[in-house]
């Protein structure tokens, strides 16, 4: 059995597992998964027989030791795994991409609230409120500042895929499922997302687990 086991959510719909996962998938190491129903109701009782916070994602790494939130997650394996490149060599690009990380983290409310995360189907454009644009428009100007300053190190948002990639990843699903207007330069970010090895992993094990 492995060391590691990496408790989650539905895959199609657990947006903070999403990125936890990613995370775990770009160190390359073995883990076990134990996925848990959030909807259409979560199981609360279960959930807490697993991991202290409650909440996913969590990593076990023992029976006394527990990484809770995907962006801690991102960090306690970058330690662990300097080799990967989680995060830009250079410190300033490392500072503006940790930035944006944490901006996802904790803001997009209405983006979140109004769209949430569906892997698998799509929807008609929500009512664009004034908050829900607020975020996209937020969202378009971190992604085509990014593409346009590091265009010349690659396709992602640093030029290298990195946390920041991870941590926007649901986004680019709720964008593409609640079929948003998207400028080219952000669609091209999309489907750069959407293509890439572990992402598609990730939709792989979304469609197998839909269909039960």
């Amino acid at each position: 059995m492995s060391e590691i086991t990496l408790i989650i959510g539905n895959k199609n719909v657990s947006s903070w597992s999403l990125r936890g996962w990613l995370a775990l998938k770009h160190a390359q190491i073995e883990f076990e998964e134990i996925l848990i129903n959030l909807r259409p109701a979560c199981d609360y009782e279960k959930l807490a027989t697993l991991t202290p916070a409650g909440k996913v994602p969590a990593v076990k790494i023992s029976d006394e030791d527990f990484i809770w939130d995907s962006l801690a997650v991102a960090e306690y394996f970058n330690d662990l795994c300097p080799e990967k490149e989680f995060w830009p060599k250079d410190i300033k690009e490392r500072a503006h991409a940790r930035s944006i990380a944490a901006e996802m983290h904790s803001g997009f409310i209405a983006l979140r609230s109004i769209m949430p995360m569906d892997c698998l189907n799509t929807y008609d454009k929500p009512e664009m409120t004034a908050e829900l644009k607020k975020d996209i428009d937020r969202v378009f100007t971190i992604w085509s500042d990014c593409r346009k300053q590091y265009a010349a190190n690659g396709p992602f948002l640093f030029g290298k895929y990195s946390v920041a990639d991870m941590m926007y990843a649901p986004v680019v699903f709720r964008l593409k499922g609640y079929q948003i207007d998207l400028p080219d330069i952000i669609d091209e970010y999309c489907n750069t997302v959407i293509a890439y090895p572990d992402v598609q992993e990730w939709l792989t094990e979304c469609d197998a687990n839909d269909k039960g």
